[in-house]
């Protein structure tokens, strides 16, 4: 991925689709499972995509009014919406990579060639690289799916543009991180540095209220545990959530997601890079440092 990042971007987005699609053909006879999670005020269903990916769409229960988490597999979308009879007309871009940004441009030309629907908005970070871009958003910003409260978090590293989005009611609270925050993990540091990884982690997202539920971009949950035990080997709730990893088939760890804030504070090292268990496996002393250090020892697996 880094010596994509030096080519132009649309050879390094072919070459991207390429590589997923190719990767996830294995899967495209088996079936992919939704999950919906019907809450007071707010529906996510996670619909997983190519070979590791999850799409989300999140529907405001009072008006139906949907939006689209990055829509890789446009068509599957749409499938999802028809069948919940929701209005769907927002994309919500977490970052220009093809897994994640890739729908975007097939999405749009369905709006086109059916004018009924409506207008397609389509949020993300002010990034050229984003494919039909229409709303650029950064640190803060505000703007509503139905009756849910949406409030954009800047949180670059993986790439310099890279939003969360943080939706909330007064009763139910989401945060979708697409490659920044995993469960008990975290991505990779393409385009940034350890202090953005920390800011984004702790600075951010470890003071969301604890009980947030995080969708995140990938099913990486199994690799990402077995390091965090690697870790804190006595990490009790490592431990146990490890073993229902290794416990269940890839399906069944799809239905992990969605993790929350508080219990990523308790597995995910990424967040716990304060702590002085995590601290000495790094041989370092200060948290940025072991950020640092604690990924590259992941990279290296």
């Amino acid at each position: 991925m880094s010596l994509l990042n030096l080519l132009p971007h649309r050879v390094s987005q072919r070459l991207t689709a390429l590589y997923f699609t190719v990767s996830s053909f294995s899967l495209q006879r088996r079936p992919h499972t939704i999950q919906t999670n019907a809450m007071a005020s707010m529906t996510v269903t996670k619909i997983p995509a190519l070979k590791d990916n999850f799409m989300y769409l999140v529907m405001c229960n009072a008006t139906r009014k949907a939006a689209v988490v990055d829509p890789v597999e446009p068509d599957r979308v749409l499938e999802v919406v028809r069948e919940q009879e929701c209005k769907l007309n927002q994309v919500l871009t977490t970052h220009h990579h093809w897994d994640h940004a890739g729908g975007n441009e097939a999405l749009h030309k369905r709006f086109l060639e059916n004018t009924d629907w409506g207008e397609l908005v389509v949020y993300g970070g002010n990034d050229d690289r984003i494919a039909q871009l229409t709303n650029r958003v950064k640190q803060d910003d505000t703007f509503e799916i139905g009756q849910l409260r949406v409030r954009c978090l800047s949180t670059p590293c993986h790439t310099t543009s890279h939003i969360c989005y943080y939706i909330e009611s007064d009763q139910d609270r989401a945060v979708f991180t697409g490659d920044t925050l995993f469960l008990a993990g975290c991505g990779r540091f393409f385009e940034g540095t350890a202090q953005q990884m920390y800011d984004a982690l702790i600075g951010q997202l470890s003071t969301l209220p604890d009980e947030t539920h995080v969708y995140c971009g990938h099913e990486y949950a199994l690799q990402n545990l077995r390091f965090g035990h690697l870790v804190e080997p006595d990490n009790e709730d490592i431990r146990a959530m490890l073993e229902r990893a290794q416990e269940t088939d890839l399906e069944g760890r799809r239905a992990l997601v969605p993790s929350t804030i508080g219990q990523e504070k308790r597995i995910n090292v990424f967040m716990r890079v304060r702590e002085a268990a995590v601290q000495a496996f790094a041989g370092k002393t200060t948290p940025v440092e072991t950020m640092q250090a604690v990924r590259a020892a992941k990279d290296k697996m």
